[in-house]
C-alpha cells in the first residue's frame, strides 16, 4: 500500500473513531425534548402510536464499549491501520504461505508413496485415495458422476461395480484412462426390421435374467446368433478387445429398459472416453486408476497380478 491510500485509510479509521468516542460521550447525557405524557410528539395511526423516549439499556452500553476496545487493540495487534504491520508482525499473505508450505509437505509424503507403489497398493492407501478422490471429481466425475456410478444419458459407465467392458487389469485400466476408448454400436434396425429388432431386445434382456417376453426371446436368439454374436459372443459375455459389452451382468451404459435396447439396437450408440495423458501425468493417473480399484471391484486386476 502506498502513502497516500495508507494515509487515506488511517484518516478514515481516526474520523470513525473520534465519532464513535464524542457519541459515548454525549449520548448518555443527551436531553431530548418531550411532552407531558413523556413522549416525542411523533405519532402514527391517528395517534394511536405515540413515540416515547427511553434510556440506552445498560447491556448495549456494555457491549458497545467492549466492541469499541476490542477494536481498538485489533488495530495494536494486527494489520489495518493503513501501512501499520501490527505487534503481531501476521499478514494474511504469510499465513497463507505456510498453509501452502505445510499442505505440499504433506502431498510430497504421498506423491512419493504413488511414484513408489503400484496401483493395486495404493488402492488402499487412505491418503493416497484421498487426492484421488479430488483429482476424479475435478477430472471424471462431470461424465461418470461424482460416486463414480456413471450417466446413463451420455453412455458414460458405471465404474465401481467391477463390470469392465474392455478389461479390469490395471494395465487395462491404466490404458482406458491414458488413451481413452471409442466405442461404436453399429445401427441395425434396416438390417434386422423392427420385428426382429424387438425380439433380439428380449432376448438381450433374457441374457441377464431381465424381465423378458419369452415369447419374442425365443425367437430373436438365432438372430442374436446370427447378428450379434461375432462382436458380443455367443453367449452374450462381449469381447473386451472389441469393447462389445457383456450383456449377461445386467449393467447397461445407456439404460436397460426394454425401450433403450430396442433403441440401441435399432439406431446404434456411439461414445467416447477422451485420453488424459496430456492433461495428467503418469502419477495422476495411476492415482485415478487406484480410485476406481478401491470400490471392491479389483477382483480382475487381483488377479492378473496372481497369474
Amino acid at each position: 500500500m502506498n502513502d497516500f491510500w495508507s494515509g487515506w485509510v488511517m484518516a478514515l479509521i481516526i474520523l470513525n473513531y473520534v465519532a464513535i468516542l464524542l457519541l459515548f460521550i454525549w449520548a448518555p447525557g443527551a436531553k431530548i425534548p418531550v411532552g407531558e405524557d413523556g413522549t416525542t410528539g411523533h405519532t402514527w395511526a391517528n395517534g394511536l402510536i405515540r413515540e416515547a423516549v427511553n434510556r440506552l439499556p445498560m447491556w448495549w452500553l456494555v457491549l458497545s464499549t467492549v466492541a469499541f476496545i476490542a477494536a481498538f487493540i485489533y488495530l495494536v495487534r494486527y494489520p489495518g491501520f493503513g501501512s501499520y504491520e501490527g505487534t503481531l508482525g501476521w499478514s494474511s499473505a504469510q499465513q497463507l504461505k505456510e498453509e501452502e508450505a505445510a499442505i505440499n509437505q504433506r502431498l510430497s509424503q504421498v506423491w512419493a508413496r504413488v511414484e513408489s507403489s503400484d496401483v493395486l497398493e495404493l488402492s488402499q492407501d487412505k491418503p493416497a485415495l484421498k487426492v484421488a478422490q479430488r483429482l476424479f471429481e475435478d477430472n471424471c466425475a462431470a461424465c461418470h458422476g461424482m460416486d463414480g456410478k456413471g450417466v446413463s444419458a451420455i453412455g458414460a459407465p458405471n465404474l465401481v461395480n467391477n463390470v469392465w467392458q474392455y478389461g479390469g487389469s490395471v494395465d487395462e485400466i491404466l490404458s482406458s484412462i491414458t488413451n481413452g476408448r471409442k466405442g461404436l454400436m453399429p445401427p441395425l434396425g434396416k438390417a434386422l426390421g423392427y420385428g426382429n429388432v424387438k425380439n433380439v431386445a428380449n432376448y438381450a434382456l433374457s441374457l441377464s435374467g431381465a424381465s423378458h417376453e419369452a415369447g419374442p426371446a425365443a425367437a430373436g436368439k438365432p438372430v442374436f446368433e446370427q447378428q450379434c454374436a461375432a462382436c458380443h459372443g455367443i453367449d452374450g459375455t462381449g469381447n473386451k478387445l472389441l469393447g462389445a459389452p457383456n450383456l449377461t451382468t445386467g449393467s447397461w451404459k445407456f439404460g436397460g429398459t426394454y425401450r433403450d435396447i430396442v433403441t440401441a439396437i435399432e439406431y446404434g450408440r456411439t461414445a467416447e472416453m477422451p485420453a488424459w495423458k496430456d492433461r495428467l501425468n503418469e502419477s495422476e493417473i495411476k492415482l485415478l486408476a487406484a480410485w476406481v480399484l478401491s470400490h471392491d471391484n479389483d477382483e480382475e486386476a487381483r488377479s492378473h497380478e496372481d497369474s
